[in-house]
């Protein structure tokens, strides 16, 4: 299953600068570290949220998680670096109650084995 309306995404803007690859961010500096390594920088945070467009078109949804303010969608999938590379990472989606939407919650590496 696709992520529900992945067309209409929205990443803002704050949520990739300010917490995705930001050094200071308290639980996003760790994220930062791995996806600048990856060459995704905050100077063209366009590029990062493009990716991460495309890693929700081009995935599957993994797990879908309701609650009382609406459903939490996991994709698990490649995405495509600025250098060419391809790391496996886990995005977070929204979309709330009444709304169609889906809006960026976060992304971050996972392990698809012990040999990575």
């Amino acid at each position: 299953m696709k992520l529900p309306n992945f067309e209409q995404v929205v990443i803002y803007r704050e949520k990739v600068v300010e917490y995705l690859l930001s050094d200071s961010h308290r639980d996003g500096r760790h994220k930062a570290a791995f996806f600048k390594k990856f060459v995704f920088t905050v100077s063209e945070w366009d590029r990062a949220a493009s990716a991460l467009w495309e890693h929700a078109a081009e995935n599957d949804v993994t797990r879908v998680e309701t609650s009382p303010y609406g459903q939490r969608y996991v994709i698990e999938g490649i995405v495509r670096s600025p250098d060419g590379r391809a790391p496996f990472i886990r995005t977070i989606w929204f979309i709330e109650t009444g709304d169609e939407t889906p809006r960026f919650v976060t992304a971050y590496p996972v392990r698809r084995n012990a040999d990575d």
